[in-house]
């Protein structure tokens, strides 16, 4: 089976399935994610993994909560527990399988677990509630030869998030100078990148990047060069409206960092001294 077949028929297998009874008003909270990861983690510790695995594996106990289940793999890419799907997915060897972007997903954990006990990771999966590809987050244990896992779904951010998020950054500019600030911007695990939300800050003579949350290996590269797939000369559009209005917004397609897709992108912008700052978000 090819690893893009065995993608299709894992996340086909949790939606056909229905994994749990979950409703679009029961989205899970990262909070609520790293509580339910933090009890396995402790389940798992105090009774060993063939308690463990049954417990977890049960669609209708204590660690199935709203849209989070815990997952447990080996280091062979084998799934030892799944509370989503068990009766499909325990036994399933997902070793080569991918994320919606096309990352190695089940290597990656292992990998990232290698040589250390927990950690962190982000991908792009089905939702099977709402039947969208979507970001998601998880936390991971590696206990012995196993790894447990907990993801919850990334919220998906609104016009109203990524105004906000430019409102902070700008107060952040005013309030602590330019310099600091686009150093904050450049920090890809900073305060000013939100899952597929970042500000970026171009100056207004040179036209050069002067920071870039998601790219800043970009900062001071010009980025009136840049044109969408369309032709569209997104920057320049943005220096001309920043220096004319000193605000306003900007629509055009770009590639979304987290699904990896291209998708339609609206930008707001605001000026401050003689750079102009941007966040953007992707349409629906």
């Amino acid at each position: 089976m090819s690893t893009f077949s065995l993608a299709v028929r894992l996340a086909g297998l949790l939606l056909a399935l229905g994994c749990g009874v979950a409703t679009a008003g029961e989205r899970a909270t990262p909070r609520e994610a790293r509580a339910l990861f933090d009890q396995a983690v402790k389940y798992l510790q105090a009774n060993g993994p063939e308690k463990s695995w049954a417990t977890f594996s049960n669609r209708k106990g204590p660690f199935v909560k709203k849209d989070l289940y815990v997952y447990v793999i080996d280091r062979q890419g084998t799934y030892i527990a799944n509370g989503a799907a068990p009766e499909a997915l325990v036994g399933m060897n997902v070793l080569d399988s991918v994320d919606a972007s096309g990352t190695p997903l089940f290597r990656h954990m292992i990998a990232v677990t290698d040589k250390q006990t927990e950690a962190r990771i982000r991908y792009v999966w089905l939702n099977r509630k709402t039947n969208h590809v979507e970001p998601k987050n998880a936390w991971l244990h590696r206990e012995g030869d196993y790894i447990l896992g907990v993801g919850y779904y990334s919220p998906h951010a609104t016009a109203i998030d990524a105004q906000k998020l430019l409102g902070e950054a700008v107060a952040f500019a005013i309030q602590n100078g330019l310099s600091k600030a686009t150093k904050a911007f450049n920090d890809t695990k900073g305060a000013f990148v939100h899952d597929d939300l970042y500000v970026f800050a171009v100056n207004l003579d040179t036209g050069k990047f002067e920071a870039h949350g998601v790219n800043p290996a970009w900062t001071g590269t010009d980025a009136r060069d840049l044109h969408d797939v369309e032709g569209h000369a997104l920057i320049q559009e943005m220096i001309d409206l920043a220096r004319s209005k000193g605000t306003g917004v900007v629509d055009y397609v770009w590639r979304n960092p987290v699904t990896n897709a291209v998708e339609r992108k609206r930008t707001f912008i605001q000026r401050v001294d003689n750079s102009l700052l941007g966040v953007g978000y992707y349409l629906d």
